[in-house]
């Protein structure tokens, strides 16, 4: 065979090859683990797991669950920061941690340039809840008691700088009332004291209170959003009970180390955006109250920017301090 021909061949190939190679999706050649600044049980947690049980038969790797509770969520956004840009360390977060704790915290990395979102998981609403044992059986009874004795009434969240520590602000200055802040490391210890009465209510995530409201343990008052439930289709929102400025919602999205190759975002990325289209998934998270709103990397990342300016406002409006109670 003559060598300009040998030569041609080499080149189709190697053409061949680079074609062969770029069809092929992305692959991780070790386990991932996707990191949750919550305790376990929790609706972060639930929806972690939740995508770990989706992701490790098509990326054919373990995929496991860490959490990492504490500091308004930003452990585990901090120790997902600081990985290797390889892929395998996942981060589902919350508002708490990306957009309002940043505000609150010195925190040692940057939220918005050292983690690479990946995409929207859900929207929530969040729900006034308290005992369902409690004498309260509307927002009116709660109000009346909290102007009878200002300051003595407890709400609890799942954490400082939590959407559920922002709820309760915004529910303050709306109503122009005053109970005390008792903040947990996450949301499981926070709903047995509400339960137990050691505390009288908490503006729960659904995607966390669900489980309660359910099971009979906690009662639901109030959404805080425009529009109410569709889990909840009875209970009313504050809007409608006349309490204007209070509209407080959870959002949970993915992320991925920054600096992760292109190849390894667009199929953690395509992952997701696959996951959330399955029937078994969109009915969990919207039997948790949720809310699926599909959104490309391009379109989150600037979604998760304006989040983050506009919960630092409300945190100055608030004027919510990284040790207030």
């Amino acid at each position: 065979m003559h060598p300009p021909l040998l030569r041609a061949l080499a080149a189709c190939l190697l053409s061949t090859a680079s074609l062969l190679a770029q069809a092929q999706p992305a692959s991780f050649d070790k386990p991932l683990r996707i990191m949750v600044g919550a305790s376990p049980g929790g609706g972060t947690d639930i929806l972690a797991r939740l995508l770990a049980d989706k992701f490790a038969p098509v990326l054919k790797q373990s995929v496991t669950v860490e959490n990492r509770p504490g500091a308004s969520n930003t452990i585990a956004a901090e120790l997902t920061a600081r990985a290797a840009p390889d892929g395998t360390t996942l981060l589902l977060a919350t508002n708490t941690g990306q957009a309002v704790a940043p505000h609150l915290l010195k925190l040692k990395f940057d939220p918005l340039k050292d983690l690479q979102p990946l995409g929207l998981v859900g929207v929530m609403p969040n729900v006034l809840v308290v005992s369902a044992s409690s004498n309260y059986r509307s927002v009116k009874d709660l109000l009346a008691a909290m102007e009878a004795k200002p300051g003595h009434l407890k709400y609890a969240s799942s954490g400082i700088g939590s959407t559920q520590h922002i709820a309760g602000e915004a529910f303050g200055l709306a109503t122009r009332t005053k109970a005390i802040h008792v903040p947990y490391k996450g949301s499981t210890q926070a709903h047995i004291d509400v339960i137990g009465g050691d505390v009288e209510m908490m503006f729960d995530s659904t995607s966390s209170a669900m489980g309660q409201i359910r099971g009979g343990k906690f009662r639901a008052l109030a959404v805080t959003t425009e529009k109410r439930s569709a889990e909840l289709p009875d209970v009313p929102t504050l809007g409608e009970l006349g309490i204007k400025g209070a509209d407080v919602q959870t959002w949970y999205g993915l992320y991925v180390t920054a600096g992760t190759p292109k190849p390894l975002v667009d199929r953690l990325a395509a992952e997701l955006a696959a996951a959330l289209k399955l029937p078994d998934v969109q009915a969990r998270i919207r039997g948790l109250g949720g809310d699926l709103q599909p959104l490309s990397i391009e379109a989150f990342a600037e979604m998760n920017r304006a989040e983050f300016n506009r919960y630092g406002q409300l945190v100055r409006d608030a004027q919510i301090k990284a040790d207030a109670q």
